[in-house]
């Protein structure tokens, strides 16, 4: 049986290159009316939406950052981001490869000689990138361990299942060995290069790999069928695939960066990089992380590129001659873990970015239903602050 449910609403003004705005009142009952049935409807105890809407920037948070206490969320409690992690690791892969250490084409042994001799001798670092190296899992099996000698070990043993760069098979050994080897090529281990690359040029303080002292009071839990609290456990490529932790005040920043841009010269380049098409498959655009869409795009189309059949099942890809930027996209991700489920989608175009973060995984398809509605309703109401 369902707790009994209680919805608080907080909005929270915030500026990011921009002064601090707030939402207005309609658009606040508007997004309301598709979040609270939301929560109830999959027993959600608290959730963050984070909004870039032409000028105005905000959050609205709702309901408690652990069931049956009286905690509300706030604009900096910490989600899970599970695989919206990704955004960051192919940010990160762009910054390396705009600052002259990445090489797209260089085969992934080049970075770290343990896979020297292996099949990663062939498969590329735009192939690890996009989930095209020829067959890697979603999963790394329960036999691999989080040390760096069983890592290695196991890709040295992998086989691909076809030719590396036909099809696209989703994969966190894939991505989170992309993400290792970037991190490699500048010398310095992953969870360190994000936090001084990244984080502290987006000014996304509040941002985690590793938690740090004073987090736990700010870190909400996790809910899992049958009221287990949890949190993300450690693995393989962790980092890399789904380890990180943010707010939504600072998933704001992320959004803002995205749309508006930034002042560091090969952190814009990289943004913009993330957002390039590499290959097309079926509706779904692969860019560095963002699963990108032609915009105007209809929900069927959104929510068949987010499915199990596009999560589970390998997908022959068309690549482009080069990568390119679609004259107007939909950008989007989902991201999960065993107790959070979080969504993000932006339209630059349109000068829109939205982050939905909950403390419990709950069907892609509802949130990017949610998501949609909330892009509609904001695409409906007039962007100046």
């Amino acid at each position: 049986m369902k707790q009994p449910f209680k919805v608080m609403v907080v909005m929270v003004a915030f500026g990011f290159f921009s002064k601090p705005t707030v939402a207005a009142e309609s658009d606040q009952q508007r997004i309301a009316d598709i979040i609270t049935p939301l929560m109830r409807q999959h027993d959600i105890p608290g959730m963050a939406v984070a909004v870039v809407q032409g000028d105005k920037r905000f959050v609205l948070t709702y309901g408690l950052a652990a069931a049956g206490e009286g905690k509300p969320v706030n604009r900096d409690t910490l989600f899970e981001l599970g695989s919206i992690s990704k955004l960051f690791t192919g940010l990160l892969g762009a910054y390396a490869h705009e600052t002259g250490k990445l090489d797209w084409d260089a085969p992934a042994s080049r970075y770290w000689p343990a896979l020297q001799g292996s099949a990663m001798d062939k498969i590329m670092m735009k192939q690890l990138a996009t989930y095209s190296a020829g067959g890697l899992p979603l999963q790394f099996p329960d036999r691999v361990k989080n040390k760096e000698a069983d890592i290695a070990d196991y890709y040295r043993q992998w086989k691909p299942s076809y030719p590396a760069g036909e099809q696209r098979l989703y994969s966190n050994p894939s991505i989170g060995l992309f993400g290792f080897l970037t991190a490699k090529s500048l010398g310095m281990p992953f969870d360190k290069a994000v936090e001084q690359v990244l984080l502290s040029k987006l000014d996304m303080r509040n941002t985690r790999i590793v938690l740090q002292a004073g987090d736990k009071a700010r870190y909400a839990w996790g809910h899992a069928e049958g009221g287990q609290r949890v949190r993300v456990m450690p693995g393989p490529l962790d980092s890399e695939a789904y380890g990180i932790k943010s707010s939504g005040a600072d998933m704001l920043k992320l959004l803002s960066a995205n749309i508006d841009g930034v002042k560091d010269p090969a952190l814009q380049a990289a943004l913009q990089d993330t957002q390039r098409v590499r290959y097309q498959a079926g509706d779904l655009r692969q860019g560095l992380g963002w699963e990108i869409y032609r915009y105007p795009v209809v929900l069927p189309a959104l929510l068949g590129g987010n499915s199990n059949n596009m999560a589970f099942n390998p997908h022959k890809i068309e690549w482009l001659s080069k990568p390119e930027r679609l004259p107007a996209g939909l950008y989007n991700k989902t991201g999960s873990t065993r107790g959070f489920g979080a969504y993000v989608l932006m339209v630059p175009e349109q000068k829109i970015g939205i982050a939905m973060l909950a403390n419990r995984n709950y069907p892609n398809s509802e949130r990017v239903a949610a998501g949609y509605r909330i892009l509609s309703v904001l695409l409906a109401s007039p962007a100046k602050g």
